[in-house]
C-alpha cells in the first residue's frame, strides 16, 4: 500500500516588512489608540496623519506637501502606507525612493513627472447605450462565399434577448459573432453588447440555470430587470500616465520595416510635454462637460535626501501646477549638505525654500513597552510562538541597538530552536542568536578596535 503526503492547496503570502499595518488605528474622535491596525506608540504623528487623510479626501489638500521626519526605524513608512490604506484602492497611491530618479536611460525630471502623473488619478462617467439580457437565441445566418469556392460565410447573426420586461430579438454584424464567440456565449447566458462599438461583455450565467449541475463552476447572476435596450452608466478609473503611455505608444503599420523600428526603440522614451498638454487639455474638457472627475492621489517620496539641487527646485514647480497629487515626503537625515552642492547645509537636506512649504510630522524612538508590542505583532505575522522573557530580553536588545535589528533576529532565534526540538522561541535562543550576529554598533566597534587589520 503506497501512502502518500497530501500537499496543502493553501497559498503562502510573502511576508513583508510592513505586511501588518491595517490602517492608522483611530478611533471616531481621531484620537490614536496605543496599539491598534498594526501601528504601536507615535500619537501624534498618527493623528497629524488622520488630519491628513481626512483632508485628502475632501480634496483640499492637492498640491501640498507633507514630510515625515525622524530617526531611523521610527515608523515613517509605516505610517505612509497606513495613510495609503486608509485612503482604500479606489484613490491611486504612487510609492517611489529618491535615488529612483538616477538613470542613463531617461532624465531626472521625467522620472518624477512620470510618478507625478502616476499619482493622479481620473474617474470617467460615461452613460451607454447597451442591449442587456439573457440569450434565448443565438443563430448565425450562413451564405454562400462571395469569393467562391465551397465555403460559407456568415452574413449576419440573429439573437434573442430577454429581460423580466420583456424580450428582443436582434439582427447583429459578423464581427459581433467573432466577439460573441471570443466571449464564449451560449443560449442561457447574461451579456450586454453596446450599441456605438459593437464590444461584447459576458456577464455570467443566468441563475435560473442554477440547479443545472451537481457541481457548479459557473458564477450565476440575476436576470436583468428594466428593458433590453437601455442606458447604463459605466465608470474607470485610469491614471494621467496611463492615458500618457497610451497616446504615446507608436502607432506602426503591420510591415516588416515598422515592425522592426519598434523592436529597435531603446525600452524607456520620454513623452513630451506638448503631449501631456494635449492630454491636459482634453482631461480639462471631460471635467468641464461633467463627464470625467480629477482625483488626486499621493506619491510618497522615501529618502527624499537622495534627491539633487536641480530634482528639489523643479519639485517646485510641478507642486505648483494646476493639476498636482499629494505629496509625502520622509527622511532620517539631521542637517546635512545638499546633494548637488558642495557646501550649502539645510535640516534633513532640503533646501529652506522647499522646506517652507511642508508640513512636518515628526516620528521619535520607540520605548521599550512599544518595541516589545512591536515585536509581539511581527511574531504574531510571521506566525511565532515566543517564551514572555524572549520577548523582554529582545526589547531590551532592540532599546541598545535598533528596532529592526530586533525585529530581524526572530527568524533565525526560529530556526535554532526548530534545531533543537522546540516549537517555542526561548530567551536562550534570541542569546545566541545574538552571539553569531552582529548589529551595525557594535560591528562599528569591531572594526575601530581592529581597524589595522582591515585594507584601506
Amino acid at each position: 500500500m503506497k501512502i502518500e503526503e497530501v500537499k496543502s492547496t493553501v497559498r503562502t503570502q510573502r511576508i513583508a516588512a510592513h505586511s501588518h499595518v491595517k490602517g492608522l488605528g483611530l478611533d471616531e474622535t481621531g484620537a490614536a489608540i496605543q496599539s491598534a491596525a498594526g501601528l504601536v506608540g507615535q500619537k501624534a504623528a498618527r493623528e497629524a496623519a488622520g488630519i491628513v487623510v481626512d483632508l485628502i479626501k475632501s480634496k483640499k489638500m492637492a498640491g501640498r506637501a507633507l514630510l515625515l521626519a525622524g530617526p531611523p526605524g521610527t515608523g515613517k513608512t509605516a505610517i505612509a502606507l497606513a495613510i495609503a490604506q486608509e485612503l482604500g484602492n479606489k484613490v491611486p497611491f504612487c510609492p517611489m525612493v529618491g535615488s529612483e530618479v538616477f538613470s542613463n536611460e531617461i532624465k531626472k525630471t521625467e522620472v518624477l513627472m512620470e510618478n507625478f502623473r502616476r499619482s493622479i488619478g481620473l474617474r470617467i462617467r460615461e452613460t451607454k447605450e447597451v442591449y442587456e439580457g439573457e440569450v434565448t437565441e443565438l443563430t448565425p445566418v450562413e451564405t454562400e462565399n462571395p469569393m467562391g469556392g465551397y465555403g460559407k460565410t456568415i452574413s449576419n447573426v440573429v439573437i434573442g434577448l430577454k429581460t423580466a420586461k420583456g424580450t428582443k430579438q436582434l439582427k447583429l454584424d459578423p464581427s459581433i459573432f467573432d466577439a460573441l464567440q471570443k466571449e464564449k456565449v451560449e443560449v442561457g447566458d447574461v451579456i450586454y453588447i453596446e450599441a456605438n462599438s459593437g464590444a461584447v461583455k459576458r456577464q455570467g450565467r443566468s441563475d435560473t440555470f442554477a440547479t443545472e449541475f451537481d457541481l457548479e463552476t459557473e458564477e450565476y447572476v440575476p436576470l436583468p430587470k428594466g428593458d433590453v435596450h437601455k442606458k447604463k452608466e459605466v465608470i474607470q478609473d485610469v491614471t494621467l500616465h496611463d492615458l500618457d503611455v497610451a497616446n504615446a505608444r507608436p502607432q506602426g503599420g503591420q510591415d516588416v520595416l515598422s515592425m522592426m523600428g519598434q523592436l529597435m526603440k531603446p525600452k524607456k522614451t520620454e513623452i513630451t510635454d506638448k503631449l501631456r498638454m494635449e492630454i491636459n487639455k482634453v482631461v480639462n474638457k471631460y471635467i468641464d462637460q461633467g463627464i470625467a472627475e480629477l482625483v488626486p492621489g499621493v506619491l510618497f517620496i522615501d529618502e527624499i535626501h537622495m534627491l539633487d539641487l536641480e530634482t528639489f527646485t523643479y519639485l517646485h514647480k510641478s507642486l505648483e501646477s494646476p493639476i498636482a497629487p499629494i505629496v509625502i515626503f520622509a527622511t532620517n537625515r539631521g542637517r546635512c549638505v545638499i546633494r548637488g552642492t558642495t557646501d550649502i547645509v539645510s535640516p534633513h537636506g532640503i533646501p529652506l525654500d522647499l522646506l517652507d512649504r511642508l508640513l512636518i510630522i515628526r516620528t521619535l524612538l520607540y520605548s521599550t513597552s512599544d518595541m516589545e508590542q512591536i515585536i509581539k505583532l511581527r511574531a504574531q505575522t510571521e506566525g511565532l510562538q515566543l517564551e514572555e522573557n524572549a520577548f523582554t530580553h529582545l526589547s531590551e536588545i532592540g532599546t541598545s541597538s535598533t528596532l529592526r535589528y530586533a525585529v530581524q533576529l526572530l527568524t533565525p532565534a526560529h530556526q535554532m530552536c526548530k534545531v533543537n526540538g522546540r516549537n517555542q522561541i526561548s530567551k536562550e535562543d534570541i542569546e545566541d542568536v545574538h552571539s553569531l550576529f552582529l548589529d551595525a554598533k557594535r560591528s562599528s566597534k569591531h572594526l575601530s578596535e581592529k581597524n589595522n587589520k582591515f585594507m584601506l
